[in-house]
C-alpha cells in the first residue's frame, strides 16, 4: 500500500529532519555524533528520533541506529576480572570451608555413636559373663538332674519288663488253671 501525496510529504519530511538533526546520546558528557569514545574513555550513542505514530501514517515507525559499545580500559577490565576472582575464590573457599565444618560434625556424631555402641557391648559382656558364671553354679545341680533322667528311665525300662514279665506269668497260671 503506498502513501498518498500528504503522508509521503510528511514522511520525506520526517527523514529529512532526522538526516539533518541527529539526536546525541552522551554517557560520558562528550558531544561526539560518531558514536566512538570520547577522551575520558566513554561511550557516546547516536540515535535517530522516533516518528511519533499517528493513525494517518498507518502505525511506521523509524529506526534507531545500533552502535558497537567502546572497549574500556584495559585497568578497569583487569581490576573487575580480579574482583570477580576474588568473589569466585571466597565462594570456593568458603563452600570448602563448610564441607569441613560437617565432615568434622559428621565424625564427632559418628565418635559419639561407637562410644554409645562401645558401651553398649561391654555391658553385654558383662552379662554373658554373668550368665556364664551363673550357668556354671547350676552346672551341678544339671547334672543331678541329668543322672535322676537316666535313673528314670532305666526304672521304666525296668517296670516295662516286670510287666512283660508278670503278663507272661499271669498268661502261664490261667494256662495251668484251665487244665
Amino acid at each position: 500500500m503506498a502513501a498518498t501525496g500528504e503522508e509521503a510529504a510528511e514522511m520525506d519530511c520526517i527523514s529529512r529532519v532526522s538526516l539533518a538533526h541527529p539526536t546525541v546520546l552522551s554517557l560520558g558528557g562528550s558531544s561526539d555524533p560518531r558514536g566512538e569514545p570520547s577522551s575520558e574513555g566513554q561511550e557516546v550513542v547516536t540515535a535517530a528520533p522516533k516518528k511519533p505514530i499517528n493513525s494517518s501514517d498507518g502505525g511506521v515507525e523509524t529506526a534507531e541506529e545500533a552502535v558497537e559499545p567502546a572497549e574500556p580500559d584495559i585497568n578497569e577490565l583487569c581490576t573487575d576480572m580480579f574482583d570477580k576472582m576474588a568473589v569466585f575464590l571466597h565462594g570456593e573457599l568458603t563452600g570448602t570451608c563448610e564441607d569441613y565444618h560437617l565432615l568434622e560434625n559428621m565424625n564427632k556424631l559418628t565418635s559419639l555413636k561407637y562410644m554409645e555402641m562401645k558401651d553398649i557391648s561391654i555391658n553385654i559382656s558383662r552379662n554373658l559373663q554373668d550368665l556364664n558364671h551363673k550357668y556354671a553354679s547350676l552346672q551341678p545341680y544339671l547334672d543331678q538332674i541329668n543322672q535322676i533322667e537316666e535313673q528314670v528311665s532305666s526304672l521304666e525300662q525296668a517296670a516295662y519288663k516286670l510287666d512283660t514279665y508278670s503278663k507272661k506269668l499271669e498268661a502261664k497260671f490261667k494256662k495251668l488253671e484251665k487244665r
